[in-house]
């Protein structure tokens, strides 16, 4: 039995993108590293800017403390040539103090990627989140949390829990990123395509 070219190519992309979450929540920044073409780039809630950038500044929240998880599902991958855009199912758990509570906030979504194979090697050229749904829960059940409704309202129902804890503990959200419907995802989607045609850079990132 043998296994078709763009079937080899499609689990090196998984691979790469599964050693993207482990990587990246084990500390390991040296390999973290390797998963990025030279000019990466990684939008975030918290961050958006060069890959080189995003890992440094990951590095220096895990040494504060921070701690933000990734479990990935299913992946629909699109192959052209020696470019490619991969969509995989995800969630971004994060835990912090809100209002003197300790939490949990779970958001569901997917990984966005433009890729590029390179001497050889594939590389995420572009990771943008899609941010679903979330939800944030006391870790004691018993606890008593009020959430600022004004300030909830502010960001997109998508992330809204999420962008919520992450401004409480410091970080600037940006509060148009992409969700399940929508103008902002309809433009990833035109992006994705455009890179698969060829497009001189991975949408406007």
């Amino acid at each position: 039995m043998t296994i078709d070219a763009i079937t080899v190519e499609k689990l090196a992309i998984r691979e790469l993108i599964e050693n993207w979450a482990v990587w990246r929540d084990a500390g390991d920044w040296d390999r973290f590293a390797t998963v990025w073409t030279d000019d990466g780039w990684m939008s975030a809630t918290w961050f958006q800017g060069p890959a080189l950038d995003f890992i440094r500044v990951s590095r220096e929240g895990w040494d504060k403390g921070v701690s933000i998880l990734h479990f990935l599902g299913g992946s629909s991958i699109e192959i052209s040539g020696a470019r490619a855009i991969a969509q995989t199912k995800m969630t971004i758990s994060q835990r912090a103090r809100v209002h003197g509570v300790e939490c949990d906030v779970v958001c569901t979504g997917r990984f966005f990627d433009f890729l590029e194979k390179r001497v050889g090697k594939w590389g995420v050229v572009r990771r943008q989140p899609i941010y679903e749904k979330d939800r944030l829960d006391p870790i004691d059940p018993a606890a008593q949390l009020k959430l600022d409704a004004d300030k909830l309202a502010q960001f997109p129902v998508g992330y809204r829990h999420l962008a919520y804890i992450q401004e409480e503990i410091g970080y600037k959200v940006k509060r148009d990123m992409p969700g399940l419907k929508g103008p902002e995802v309809e433009v990833l989607y035109g992006e994705g395509r455009e890179w698969l045609a060829s497009s001189p850079k991975p949408g406007r990132a």
